[in-house]
């Protein structure tokens, strides 16, 4: 799990440790002529285009592409990585009075080049690496950089900005960054967890496959719009693919994606729409954390609505052995990784801002047919790996040698939308009992606003072992309600609970609680 071990450092890095605003006002430079960029592709351009060249690349034997890093860039850590900036007078959409594009540098962890093009009135050129439209600090390079044997080694990945948070300052909202990575935050929050071009073994013993963003293309945006086009190849030993995003930044950021698969092998360990985060612990899952705060992650649960319709939250857990989950769907309305509780308090952390990390949701366009939600949870000890997955993994195999299609709507905001009228887990926490040692409590506050008039009825269950002393129990003063059970394992090594609140005929009144107990 190498990738997954970098990714918080490498997106860091990819933001300079924190979202970066810049003043709108800057001038188009004389850079952004597009003959400054090399020969045009012919037009005319778009995503036919780009799966063309995705389905030519399948046909050959894969070779990852890895960077010649030479001199000033050969050999940087962290804090000399954050010392280069690219230049404001260099970006190609300097006079566009909406976006701005940064382009970043090779270096420390990135070391696989990507190419990078500007789509402009249909044709798009390629922006080839050049050190001179970096700026180098001269705190970190006081001698200068040497850049006395530069090749073409490539661009690492860019990140785009627009007026998100406040009029005239541009403020990021989305990066693309080291292997199939990439980050996007809505008005209000800051960067948290990461989505994926693809997932490919995750979990697997075999070793997980790691695909690449190895060509992007970024359309020039008409004025007045206010989304943005991106394309892209991914590329890796058992597959390559275009991928199409539609970029709206906003109070819900919206990523309209299409992928295009074309696979050098049947495909049967390939998740799609995949989203990585960071759990390490909170009331409900703390196992021998000694840290000042409540809690740390950068989300709390995997939310599902399920094709049938029903409702699912299922809590995240920071375990001691590896752990996959499978959601068995049809046709899912949507799921994703949420980072609930939105308040200071919940955290106590003035430097990370957990309560301001973004929430990510899925939504399949289309029947995607028979397959699985799959969540999986990776051992832990500090909050700096990344060491949750989740995504889609369709029930048959992707065939090789043929194309196969899927678009889906990426949505990063506080919270995900819902149109579902029931109680939501507000919070959850657990314990041992103060009755019996080998018991465990668990506290699970709903919202009570469904529940002013009439207590609703509730059922607890266990795959294994036993439920006792469950009650619910009304607190309108922090406008919830509480249920309450103990959990007897027994000899039982691993245990799904589940928990729901219901009417008198049985019918939902909440969404399905669950959680995932181990000896």
């Amino acid at each position: 799990m190498k990738r997954r071990q970098f990714l918080n450092a490498a997106t860091a890095l990819a933001a300079g440790g924190s979202l970066m605003a810049v003043p709108a006002q800057a001038q188009a430079p004389a850079e952004t002529d597009p003959a400054a960029y090399g020969p045009p592709m012919p037009e005319p351009f778009g995503f036919e285009q780009v799966a063309t060249l995705a389905q030519e690349r399948s046909a050959r034997i894969y070779v990852q592409p890895v960077a010649d890093l030479v001199g000033t860039f050969e050999n940087l850590n962290y804090d000399s990585y954050r010392g280069i900036r690219f230049k404001r007078e260099a970006d190609p959409l300097a006079a566009h009075p909406a976006f701005r594009l940064d382009l970043l540098s090779p270096g420390s962890i990135f070391y696989e080049p990507v190419k990078i093009n500007l789509v402009r009135d249909g044709v798009s050129r390629p922006i080839p690496f050049d050190p001179a439209m970096l700026d180098f600090d001269p705190a970190v390079f006081p001698d200068g950089p040497d850049l006395t044997t530069i090749g073409e080694m490539g661009w690492s990945g860019f990140r785009m900005r627009t007026p998100l948070n406040r009029p005239g300052v541009m403020d990021e909202f989305i990066v693309f960054q080291g292997a199939s990575y990439f980050r996007a935050v809505a008005r209000g929050t800051i960067y948290g967890l990461s989505a994926r071009g693809l997932a490919i073994k995750t979990g697997s013993p075999d070793g997980e496959e790691f695909p690449l963003f190895t060509d992007f293309w970024i359309v020039e945006p008409e004025a007045g719009s206010e989304s943005v086009r991106i394309y892209a190849i991914l590329d890796s030993r058992s597959v390559s693919a275009a991928f199409q995003f539609d970029v709206t930044p906003g109070a819900v950021t919206m990523v309209r994606t299409r992928v295009a698969l074309f696979p050098r092998v049947d495909l049967r360990e390939t998740g799609l729409a995949p989203l990585t985060s960071m759990f390490w612990f909170s009331p409900a899952s703390r196992r021998v954390v000694d840290d000042y705060r409540p809690a740390c992650h950068d989300s709390d649960g995997l939310q599902m609505q399920t094709g049938a319709n029903q409702a699912l939250w299922r809590g995240l857990m920071s375990p001691r052995n590896l752990q996959i989950s499978s959601f068995v769907d049809r046709d899912p309305k949507g799921f994703g990784l949420v980072q609930r509780p939105r308040d200071f308090e919940t955290y106590q952390d003035a430097e990370a801002l957990y309560h301001l990390r973004p929430s990510a949701w899925i939504e399949p366009e289309g029947a995607w047919g028979e397959g699985e939600v799959r969540l999986i949870e990776i051992p832990v000890e500090n909050e700096f790996n990344d060491n949750i997955v989740s995504y889609w993994l369709p029930s048959g195999v992707i065939p090789g040698g043929e194309r196969t299609e899927f678009r889906y709507r990426l949505s990063f905001a506080a919270l995900p939308p819902t149109n579902l009228p029931l109680a939501k887990v507000r919070q959850v926490r657990s314990g041992r009992s103060i009755n019996v040692e080998t018991t465990r409590s668990y506290i699970i506050d709903f919202d009570l606003g469904l529940f002013r008039e009439t207590l609703p009825n509730y059922q607890v269950s266990a795959s294994d072992g036993r439920i006792v002393h469950a009650y619910v129990k009304p607190l309108p003063e922090q406008g919830v309600l509480r249920l309450a059970f103990e959990f007897e394992p027994g000899r039982a090594a691993l245990v799904e609970l589940q928990a729901l609140l219901t009417d008198s005929d049985g019918l939902a009144l909440s969404e399905t609680w669950m959680t995932r107990w181990t000896a």
